[in-house]
């Protein structure tokens, strides 16, 4: 049924209601109708526009007019609405195409614009680099050697003699023997005296078997090239601790402060021995770049370069007097550099190793070392005399790493054989070994400094009892290959390294 409106007796668009009359009216009409004369059209009765109430209809369409009812009238409307869709089609097309250029234009801006930036970048921390090295500060570098007694001659301090040809050694003089048998006398007494009693304060087995994971920090080297390959820890604040890693930078972190004191670049190559010396804020770096730099820390400066090989830097320990470094590379040379001078002092080929050393540590005396072959073989050596004085076989596989127990007696070796050698050296025999999962390895071994454990860092992070060899504690939080643990002061903390970019300390943590 159909509304009709009671003005126009057609279909309202908008019908509306009047209360007054109950009449359906077309709203525009009487609309229009109140405001000459406000009364109700039908009765006469006083009405008015806010009374009207609105009719909700189905909305009715509109009939076609009469030229769209005929067959040619129906093709031509279809004709001209492809047209315009055919038209429509066009200019969007025009548009895409359009669109499709800009696009490509603007993204090959910005990938320009990235590889500019990129070389910029790259200049820029390359010359950052080089004046880190070139230009040292002069107070720095002068109050360093004026402690120390200068002998004139050549020493490599600048990045551009970094690819110079290696030193020219020097020679063992008289007064070089006798700084080192001094010094060695007097580690001698010094260590028996502390033989005959357990340090105050020394972690026992039991704290040992509590320690756990207490800090973990990833963001001390380079994400792009991923892996920390060195660790030490200063003997005279057990806080600071020196990283070296894949990035070819070193850095040194405070373990209490957890912030990083400095970055030390300058090394083309990864960087894979670091050192921090006994007494002075002095670092000691190796790098597969055959160069091995001497850092003031607080200044991140470059005081010293030493060339003394030719090839990748395998080795590297301090000498307990603090003044000579001892190095050993791939291509069978072991070397003893002055730190204070930068001068090569001595350099020896192993003539019996034919693929390389591997490794090098001081003896705590000083005044024998040991360094590791590729030939699975230990070689003792004495540094006076430079002479071989004692060859450890029995390992297969290249030598990984040696330890040499704080106690002058023991010496600790490991190898890709997957065990762990102990070796006497008063009787110069194996009276130990300890064989590890199959292929397990070892990349680093170290003794605390009261010679009661041993730490391993490999495809974990163990400690064992020395003399009972017992296995105290085995940490497996590393996600990749562990290559370096220490140990802190009394063994109260132990820290470790890895590929996995992460530096974690251990310790007995509080009641839980």
């Amino acid at each position: 049924m159909s509304l009709i409106c009671s003005l126009s007796n057609e279909v309202p668009e908008q019908p509306v209601l009047s209360p007054v009359s109950g009449c359906i009216y077309e709203k525009r009409l009487i609309i229009k109708y109140l405001r000459e004369s406000p009364t109700d059209p039908i009765t006469g009765q006083p009405l008015t526009e806010e009374q009207l109430i609105d009719v909700k209809v189905t909305p009715l369409g509109k009939p076609k007019p009469p030229s769209a009812t005929s067959i040619p009238a129906i093709l031509k409307m279809l004709q001209d609405e492809w047209d315009a869709c055919m038209l429509h089609s066009f200019t969007l097309r025009q548009q895409l195409q359009t669109a499709r250029q800009e696009l490509s234009h603007v993204m090959y801006q910005h990938d320009a614009a990235c590889r500019v930036i990129a070389r910029l970048n790259k200049e820029v921390t390359a010359a950052r680099e080089a004046l880190a090295t070139l230009k040292p500060q002069a107070g720095i570098a002068q109050s360093y050697t004026a402690e120390q007694p200068i002998h004139h001659g050549t020493t490599a301090t600048s990045a551009d003699n970094s690819h110079a040809s290696v030193t020219s050694a020097e020679g063992m003089t008289d007064e070089i023997i006798q700084k080192l048998q001094d010094k060695a006398s007097v580690l001698t007494q010094l260590r028996k005296q502390r033989g005959k009693r357990v340090p105050e304060g020394l972690a026992t087995v039991d704290d040992m078997r509590n320690f756990r994971c207490s800090a973990t920090h990833t963001a001390l080297h380079s994400a792009s090239t991923p892996g920390i390959l060195a660790l030490d820890i200063s003997p005279k604040n057990p806080s600071i601790i020196l990283t070296g890693g894949n990035d070819r930078q070193a850095v040194v972190f405070n373990k209490d402060s957890e912030q990083v004191v400095a970055t030390l670049k300058g090394h083309q190559k990864k960087v894979t021995h670091v050192i921090h010396h006994f007494e002075e804020d002095i670092a000691i770096t190796g790098s597969a770049d055959s160069s091995i730099r001497v850092w003031h820390i607080p200044s991140a400066q470059c005081l010293k370069v030493l060339k003394a090989h030719e090839s990748p830097i395998t080795g590297l320990s301090l000498h307990p007097t603090g003044d000579y470094v001892l190095s050993s590379a791939s291509d069978t040379h072991w070397a003893l550099s002055d730190l204070r001078t930068g001068k090569l002092i001595t350099k020896i080929q192993d003539s019996t190793a034919q693929r390389g050393l591997t490794c090098a540590q001081f003896h705590p005396d000083g005044i024998i070392f040991g360094v590791g072959t590729q030939e699975s073989v230990i070689k003792i050596w004495d540094l006076k005399e430079c002479n071989n004085v004692a060859d450890f076989p029995g390992h297969a596989g290249s030598i990984s790493a040696i330890a040499f127990s704080e106690n002058g007696y023991y010496l600790a070796t490991a190898a890709e054989d997957a065990s762990i050698k102990l070796w006497d050296l008063r009787k110069l025999r194996n009276f130990k070994t300890i064989t590890l999962d199959d292929r397990y390895e070892v990349r680093d071994l170290v003794f605390d400094q009261s010679g009661m454990y041993l730490g391993v860092a490999g495809t974990d992070v163990r400690v064992y009892q020395s003399k009972q060899w017992d296995l105290v504690k085995l940490f497996n939080d590393h996600t990749a290959l562990a290559t370096g643990v220490r140990f802190g002061t009394d063994a109260n903390f132990l820290a470790s390294a890895s590929m996995d970019r992460s530096l974690k300390f251990y310790q007995q943590l509080s009641q839980e």
